[in-house]
């Protein structure tokens, strides 16, 4: 009975601590200067790009991770930031709606958006990324501004960080818009999902390396190999497969923290 009184107590403590609300865009200034970095100085913080993903919407890469963000930001008491929804588009920005921000741009705009969280308070910075167009500018601008601004950034591109739970739950690899990310989109907003228009003939698999490439890729589809990564349209596995990825992520995301911490690694 006592455990049970203590844990009631704890529990209450926990959510009389927690914020109005993790979507930073959503707090006013004086509460964030409340918050940060005294109470909160974790911030989650979504990258995708808009462009062609199948029979799911253009924004895929985007809607995916920040729902993510949205699910783990609680357990890593963490601030959700407005996601960045265009990105560095490539072989797919010739499909309807496709937008391409150029490697240059996106980089400028990138810095300066981590060095406000940095010079705001905000000590970890989780870069939840959607999209591998992405990926090596993110990973150059973030060991800038960490180094600069004495921050520590960690960026995680999910479907590569859980293709292991690819294989564990679909039994086979997935691809862009194939059935794992589709997957993703159908367990967070199944309503950008139009499954009356998908057939195979929509997906194309990636040459081996070194053996063919085009620009543009012909599918909006690209299986990782071979007769692997149809979608299916699975709606248990997809919603085993959003939190399998999400806790996966999530314990990544604690662990890291608590071994910076460790190392005194930019302690203020």
């Amino acid at each position: 009975m006592r455990s049970t009184i203590l844990l009631i107590s704890c529990a209450s403590f926990l959510l009389a601590q927690a914020p109005r609300t993790r979507e930073a865009d959503e707090l006013n200034w004086m509460e964030y200067k409340d918050l940060v970095p005294a109470k909160i100085n974790t911030i989650l913080f979504p990258t995708g790009t808009v462009e062609a993903h199948g029979v799911a919407h253009n924004g895929a890469d985007s809607t995916v991770p920040t729902a993510i963000a949205r699910r783990i930001a609680p357990g890593l008491n963490a601030l959700v930031a407005p996601t960045l929804n265009y990105g560095i588009t490539g072989s797919l920005e010739a499909f309807a709606g496709g937008i391409a921000i150029s490697d240059e741009a996106y980089r400028a705009f990138t810095r300066d958006i981590l060095r406000g969280f940095a010079r705001h308070g905000i000590k970890n910075i989780l870069i939840v990324n959607g999209h591998g167009g992405n990926t090596a500018a993110l990973n150059a601008v973030a060991e800038e501004v960490g180094r600069n601004e004495k921050v520590r950034i960690l960026i995680v591109n999910w479907w590569t960080y859980c293709s292991d739970l690819t294989f564990k739950i679909f039994g086979e690899d997935g691809g862009h818009a194939g059935w794992n990310e589709t997957a993703m989109v159908q367990a967070t907003t199944p309503q950008n999902i139009r499954k009356e228009l998908y057939r195979d003939e929509l997906a194309t698999a990636r040459g081996a390396a070194g053996t063919w490439t085009a620009y543009p890729f012909p599918s909006s589809i690209i299986l990782y190999q071979p007769k692997q990564g149809y979608v299916k349209f699975d709606e248990v596995k997809a919603k085993e497969y959003f939190n399998s990825c999400s806790d996966k992520i999530a314990a990544l995301g604690a662990e890291v923290i608590q071994k910076w911490d460790l190392a005194g690694l930019y302690v203020k």
